[in-house]
């Protein structure tokens, strides 16, 4: 047997007596490791010795500043030719807010600093500035005021310390990284001081202490208290605290070298190692700089292009200095700002880029909302980020990130794969109220199938600080740690731009340390730096078996908070939609003029300028309503200007299409032929146009019904049947072909509060101000919900938290319903029948119009009419929140919902905390509730708010939040909604045709031809779909590589879906052009494959026809590219049959 003899070893013998009286640690030594880096104590402990010397006298510091007139933004060539620069001092204050000011910079420093490593220029404006070296080259950002953003130094050159003098431009803005007043509304008259221009010396040894001791600090805070490692951390720091000696610059060796008792022996030469050679770092967290600059919120466009640029330069700085930084930023717009605005900038950038270390992901243009921008929308979101990408950095990002949405959308992992996008990255959906999403690494699957690797980072956000219990989180909070432990760690100042720091850098390098360790083991995950979003989605397939392993999730992701942006600023949302729709006729309209007539040029430049301003409105933070009032004054310029000038290209072309031909929407004299054209290609229509009496003078003999007023024609069109000679062409139709086949409407009153509107299919009663009975005549059926009513419904809506994004399900609970006042009989038929009224509340009016058309909503048999509600309201409210209900004796379990290229589902009942947070969702152009036999749909013309609550219907219409812009939705609103009876249910019904052509009204046009004519693609659409009623036509826009000259390359992208979730086989047949070649392409419009054409002759016409047969699988979305041959001009006249000579 063997064993350590008495006395023997490197201990020598155990002590026989012992004198001392020793205690551990009682509990006072965890508060006093909060005395040692600054507080009370700061003139006798660390925070003393961090500088050698400061000097802020004008012979060391000279300042001179130009301030910018008004809120403009100077380029920096303008500024430094600037005249009228002047003396500056600390102590000044800049203002007002938003305002830039440039400051001349010289500084000279001491001989006697020659010893110094490092000299530096502390400047802090209070807010954000950028400083410049003498060639325009933005070297880095600086964030002022004493917040924990704070970030004022700038490192003077190595090349300036040496020549002694070192000359600078510094822009100022009056503004934080969060904006004037966080989410607030702002004060325009703030005004900045300059707290300091100084030049230090610094003490790098004081600073790595500190970088060490806080890194002890917060181990013994935030690793579990019971654990040896925190215990451990908490008695080094104390005893570093003293081995520190006041002004002893030899302790402060010693404080490091005891440091290493918890960082490991060593530690720095082997930190510096692994950051030399961090691509090949290996570890579970992925740690990867990121920087989230909304592209506008608390402040407008053009802040964010300076944020931007700020950002950004700085990462390109820590770079230099650190090389394991790896730096990660989205929205293809902000890049663009910056190639733009600051080139020299871009070209740093575009290196780092090719080298790996600044990485470019995200994939669209914005970090846009996609709860409301149609299908449509999301494709040139990707359409155009991807391209700009491939254009300027020679690739397309494979990771789709949007970490601040609002919620996500059910069609977004189609469209993800379909612009060669397999990856997801969000971290919103921790942000639920209600229930807590179960997972961070999934497979989420969208309505067609389709699916994206997606991760949320268990981290929880996307602006990580770098500390030690943010890192713990990664590790600790890993819902999925049963199958992988690898995650995302996104650390950097985020919302307001910043990114990382080099306090940031150096807190990692040393848990990258710490975690090492022995006794760091399941405390502190291994982080990895160097490595790449792509790099960790591909180590995540890996470790998963290609995601096979990983749970599953289907259809959308709802995101329990934030419901009110669906409805806050109800004037973007209307832009935002009618611009949707202008660019989709307008896009159309051009193509058929590109083949109709060889002279016109396809106008892309416009389509693509239009496009980059509406796809930057539908930011997270502009669509959803949830900015500052300066914000909106831009967006609604953006819109108005799209108006015009796509309006223009509109107009353009139909002059192509149908030759000599003016709009009814102004007075004119001119003799002609009036008609409409169908802006829905495919689709047999009927309404009744509204058209101004006093417009032109045959509109009286072409209307079937004068106003009571006289001053309003009622038209009657009907036309668009496919197949026919005249498919995109509607001429009014006469008094006796109106009345011929059709019954008409009737209004009457029973009583001083009774009215009852009806004609063959529906009949309403209104009793007292609400809506009493909805009736379906045909089959004898009452809709509304024995003794409930319908009509406007007013809650009071104060949130918890966020003014202008929230509200909560309580608003439920506080409700009034108001009545119709004051009705009155407008217009008593025979073609349409209308009551007005007024509603009155608080400070606001509301003017209600309540209309019945004689014909049905659409051209099917068993169609019924639509109750139609136009409303002009005046809305003073604060906290108030205005919706329009309909109660109905319908029960069913679910409703559908209009979403992109689709529909989906949602529960009607209560049964569980998943099913109750949704009390108020997103929806397009209708919600519908459906039992066997029987629904209902209502329709809106610019809302996305909806709810169905049982068998109760709600259309959100108004919200009047007070923050961050206290004008939210105050004024004059235009609102259209409609109430869609229908016989079967959402699937066998019309209710998404009638949807888009309630939202898409026809164009009414003069010719002034004794007989029009137009060319033949003016005339009839020349793409027709066979076979299967759930297919629909989306788009028609001409190939994004094409030539848009005489004899250039000519193509056409047509985008179908299929809209109901089954299956369809479809024929798809081009008439009236030659086709070379059709594929199927991505929405980026690369080839997938090619698809087999034959060729059919119609017997009337003897016109040749291509045939495309195309398969559809439930809500797919298809693009198929055809090119186009060499056409010849040619024309169709009309006959008697096809125009009426009026």
């Amino acid at each position: 047997m063997s064993g350590l003899k008495s006395g023997s070893g490197s201990l020598g013998a155990y002590p026989t007596r012992n004198y001392a009286a020793r205690y551990k640690g009682i509990g006072d030594i965890h508060n006093r490791l909060n005395q040692f880096t600054g507080g009370a104590y700061s003139d006798n402990n660390l925070a003393a010795m961090m500088f050698y010397g400061r000097k802020n006298d004008s012979d060391h510091v000279s300042l001179e500043v130009w301030s910018a007139p008004g809120l403009s933004k100077p380029t920096f060539e303008e500024a430094k030719k600037a005249t009228g620069y002047r003396p500056a001092h600390v102590g000044e204050s800049f203002g007002p807010s938003w305002s830039n000011h440039w400051f001349k910079v010289t500084v000279r420093i001491p001989k006697d600093w020659e010893k110094y490593e490092r000299v530096q220029l502390e400047f802090d404006p209070s807010g954000e500035a950028l400083i410049f070296n003498t060639d325009g080259l933005p070297l880095h950002a600086l964030t002022g005021g004493f917040g924990g953003d704070r970030r004022v130094e700038f490192i003077i050159p190595e090349a300036d310390r040496k020549a002694g003098v070192g000359h600078y431009f510094i822009e100022a803005s009056c503004n934080r990284l969060g904006g004037q007043n966080d989410i607030q509304p702002p004060n325009p008259n703030n005004y900045y001081p300059l707290n300091s221009a100084d030049l230090v010396a610094v003490n790098l040894d004081a600073w790595a202490t500190m970088y060490d001791f806080e890194c002890l600090h917060q181990m013994a805070y935030d690793l579990p208290q019971d654990s040896h490692l925190a215990r451990k951390s908490e008695y080094v720091a104390n005893k570093i605290m003293n081995a520190f000696r006041d002004k002893d610059e030899s302790s402060l060796a010693e404080c490091r070298k005891i440091a290493q008792e918890v960082l490991g022996e060593g530690w720095i030469r082997e930190v510096e190692k692994d950051s030399k050679n961090a691509d090949k770092q290996e570890g579970t967290l992925w740690g990867i700089g990121h920087c989230h600059i909304d592209t506008a919120w608390l402040w407008p466009f053009r802040v964010t292009q300076q944020k931007a640029a700020r950002s950004w330069s700085t990462q390109v700085d820590l770079m230099e200095r650190y090389p394991e930084h790896r730096f990660s930023a989205t929205s293809a717009q902000q890049y663009k700002w910056v190639e733009q605005l600051y080139p020299k900038l871009f070209d740093r950038i575009k290196e780092k880029v090719a080298d790996g270390r600044f990485q470019p992901l995200g994939s669209t243009w914005v970090e846009m909302d996609v709860n409301m921008p149609t299908g449509e929308s999301l494709v040139r979101q990707f359409l155009y980020g991807q391209r700009y990408y491939e254009s300027r950095f020679g690739f397309r990002s494979k990771i789709f990130v949007l970490p601040d949405t609002f919620g996500y959308s059910s069609q977004l992992p189609q469209l993800c794969r379909l612009a060669g996008v397999p990856y997801f990255f969000t971290q919103k959906m921790s942000w639920n109220l209600v229930n807590t999403f179960p997972h961070n690494s999934f497979n989420w699957i969208g309505i067609d199938g389709s699916q994206v690797l997606t991760h949320l980072t268990p981290v929880d956000t996307y602006g990580a600080q770098c500390n030690i219990d943010e890192v713990r989180k990664g590790m600790t909070n890993h819902k999925n740690s049963d199958v992988t432990n690898d995650a995302l760690y996104l650390f950097g100042n985020g919302d307001g731009g910043g990114g990382p720091t080099p306090n940031m850098l150096e807190k990692l390098r040393r848990i990258r340390a710490a975690s090492k360790q022995d006794d760091a083991g399941g405390l502190i995950p291994q982080l990895k730096m160097g490595g790449s979003f792509d790099e960790f989605f591909e180590t995540l397939r890996a470790k998963t078996d290609n995601g096979k392993i990983l749970p599953t999730w289907k259809s959308e992701l709802y995101l329990e908070v934030h419901r009110g942006t669906y409805t806050s600023h109800g004037s973007i949302k209307k832009g935002n939609r009618k611009n949707e729709i202008l660019l989709r006729e307008a896009e159309y309209a051009a193509t058929m003029a590109s083949l109709a007539d060889p002279d016109y040029e396809y106008p892309k430049a416009k389509f693509d300028a239009a496009w980059e301003d509406l796809l930057l409105c539908q930011f997270h933070d502009v669509l959803p309503g949830s900015s500052i009032a300066m914000v909106y004054d831009d967006a609604e310029e953006k819109y108005a200007n799209i108006v015009k000038v796509i309006g223009g290209v509109l107009e353009e072309a139909h002059q192509v299409l149908y030759a000599n031909s003016i709009p009814i929407n102004k007075v004119t004299d001119q003799e002609g032929t009036l008609f409409a054209v169908n802006t829905m290609p495919n689709y047999h229509r009927q309404e009744i146009m509204e058209v101004p009496v006093d417009a032109h003078a045959s509109i009286k003999d072409a209307s079937v019904q004068i106003s009571r007023d006289g001053h309003t024609a009622y038209m009657l069109m009907e036309g668009g049947k496919t197949g026919s000679a005249e498919e995109m062409v509607v001429v009014p139709k006469s008094i006796s072909q109106a009345y011929a086949q059709r019954p008409r409407v009737s209004v009457h009153t029973t009583g001083p509060q009774t009215f009852i509107m009806a004609n063959q299919s529906v009949r309403m009663t209104v009793d007292d101000g609400r809506i009493t009975s909805l009736y379906d005549v045909a089959l004898d059926k009452e809709l509304i919900a024995e003794g409930m009513t319908g009509g406007m419904v007013i809650m009071e809506d104060q949130p918890n938290y966020w003014d202008a994004w929230d509200v909560d399900s309580f608003h439920l609970q506080k409700q009034q319903h108001l009545k119709f006042d004051q009705i009155n009989i407008l217009e008593y038929g025979p073609v349409r029948a209308t009551l007005g009224a007024t509603v009155m509340y608080g400070q606001s009016r509301m003017e209600v119009e309540i209309s019945l058309d004689a014909i049905s909503a659409s051209v099917n048999s068993d169609a019924r009419s639509m109750v139609r509600f136009d409303a002009v309201i005046d809305w003073r409210e604060s906290h108030r929140f205005l919706k329009f209900e309909l109660p109905l004796d319908i029960n069913c379990d679910s409703a559908t919902y209009d979403t992109q290229f689709g529909v989906i589902t949602r529960p009607t009942h209560k049964n569980t905390s998943w099913d109750a947070a949704k009390f108020e969702v997103c929806a397009h152009k209708f919600a519908d509730l459906s039992e066997y036999g029987y629904g209902v749909a209502l329709l809106n013309d610019c809302k996305y708010g909806y709810a169905v609550d049982g068998n109760v219907m709600r259309l959100s219409l108004l919200r009047s939040p007070k923050a961050p812009d206290p004008n939210t939705d105050m004024g004059t609103h235009r609102i259209s909604w409609a109430i869609y009876p229908h016989a079967g249910v959402y699937a066998e019904s019309d209710v998404a045709d009638v949807a888009y052509a309630f939202n898409q009204p026809m164009k009414l046009r003069l010719t002034s031809s004794p007989m029009a004519s137009s060319h033949m693609l003016g005339a009839s659409s020349p793409f027709k779909l066979h076979g299967a009623p759930n297919v629909r036509l989306e788009t028609v826009k001409r190939g994004e590589d094409d030539k848009f000259d005489m004899d250039g390359k000519k193509t056409i992208i047509i985008r179908l879906f299929e809209h109901m979730g089954g299956h369809a086989k479809t024929s798809l047949k081009i008439s009236g052009l030659t086709v070379k070649k059709a594929e199927i392409v991505n929405i980026l419009e690369d080839n997938i494959s090619d698809l087999n054409m034959s060729l059919e002759t119609d017997d009337e016409s003897d016109v040749p026809t291509s045939v495309l047969n195309l398969n559809f699988r439930g809500f797919e979305v298809k693009s198929v590219r055809l090119t186009i041959g060499g056409e010849k001009k040619r024309r169709v006249s009309g006959g008697s049959g096809s125009w009426v000579k009026l």
